[in-house]
């Protein structure tokens, strides 16, 4: 941990404003009072897979979030490690000069930078890592080191400059799904959480994109088989669902099933896909929605938890935003459902952490490197 001492006056400062008690370390309040003189600025960086991403935050509110996206992948149908490297170097600058710009922040007013870690590909991990560690350097300001998984669960207590989001007491359960990550967390405090479930193989982002790509569908394929799903049957098709005990999650004998059941009807009809793009996915979207809703509301019954959130990529999916409201009207769960801003990969998202961290003085060194795995258990 840094020990500056203008580092540490600022902690001092924040600490004061948020009214945390004089124990430093006890768990922060959702009441989020503080003196409307006293800022906090935080610069974040994401940079895990490839979207390079810069948020600036005052406080818990974002003043700019820029995101670069890296088309470049589209042509080989998923994204390719060296090229998400290369593309993030070029974009780094510009991206963390156009999130000062538009927030309006000099770089002196920071206070800290923010920075994903991991999980993610450790290439386009190092960019982030790197560039953060510099910045910070310079500007003799505190490091703030954020799982990526733990920061799409806390998107849910940013708040825009404009308005008041309502956000889930704690505890709180969240189901985060995306490209490569499926798990079911529960939320004890802003900085304790204990993954209850998680998949034992594939991610359910990973099983709608080969989907898509086994019917010849464009990259990124969940959002294109939400679209076509919009007009299909879902009851039009079968497929299984994996019997697996407890919390965890299987998408693997889903996505064979379904790539032999293409293949087998293709032999029958070469026609079989075009003729029934529309219901293939409706039903394969059914079946995926389906396995994430039945084991988030047996996690709920186990824990007696009412506020029920969702995360992650797979989270902007309608289907899924749908199933989640009514099996909540049905159980009366308080359900939360993130803005379409913060359903992908967002420097914002960072920045919250990187907040909750920076009042707790959570801060790591200058030597911190990137990780493939999340760190949180």
């Amino acid at each position: 941990m840094q020990t500056d001492k203008s580092i540490t006056q600022r902690l001092c400062d924040a600490k004061i404003r948020n009214n945390l008690p004089t124990n430093e370390c006890g768990k922060l309040s959702t009441n989020n009072l503080h003196n409307p003189d006293m800022k906090t600025y935080i610069l974040s960086i994401e940079s895990s897979c490839d979207d390079t991403s810069a948020a600036i935050l005052e406080d818990n509110k974002i003043l700019a979030n820029i995101i670069a996206n890296q088309d470049v992948h589209k042509r080989y149908g998923g994204v390719v490690p060296e090229l998400a490297s290369r593309a993030h170097q070029q974009n780094i600058i510009p991206v963390v000069d156009a999130a000062l710009k538009t927030a309006g922040i000099d770089k002196a007013k920071l206070n800290a930078v923010a920075f994903t870690r991991g999980p993610g590909l450790l290439g386009s991990l190092l960019v982030g890592t790197s560039f953060a560690k510099a910045f910070a350097l310079g500007l003799n300001i505190p490091l703030i080191e954020v799982d990526h998984l733990q920061a799409h669960i806390l998107a849910h207590f940013i708040q825009n400059a404009d308005e008041n989001i309502i956000i889930p007491s704690l505890p709180f359960l969240c189901l985060t799904v995306s490209g490569g990550h499926t798990q079911i967390t529960l939320v004890k405090d802003y900085l304790e959480m204990d993954i209850i479930g998680k998949t034992i193989d594939d991610a359910a982002g990973e099983a709608f994109d080969k989907a898509a790509k086994i019917m010849g569908l464009t990259y990124p394929g969940g959002p294109v088989i939400d679209k076509l799903a919009k007009d299909g049957n879902p009851d039009r098709f079968s497929f299984p669902k994996p019997k697996i005990k407890g919390l965890d999650f299987s998408f693997s004998g889903l996505k064979t099933s379904f790539l032999y059941f293409v293949r087998d009807n293709l032999k029958k009809n070469p026609d079989f896909i075009e003729q029934n793009k529309y219901d293939l996915a409706a039903s394969i979207q059914k079946t995926i929605v389906e396995i994430l809703i039945d084991k988030l509301a047996t996690a709920a019954e186990q824990t007696g938890v009412k506020d029920v959130a969702i995360a992650g990529g797979v989270s902007a999916n309608s289907l899924v935003r749908t199933r989640l409201t009514e099996e909540g009207e049905k159980r009366g769960w308080n359900v939360f459902i993130p803005d379409f801003q913060f359903t992908t990969d967002n420097a914002a998202m960072i920045g919250i952490v990187g907040y909750f961290k920076y009042l707790k003085g959570e801060f790591t060194d200058q030597g911190a490197v990137p990780y493939a795995r999340s760190s949180i258990k």
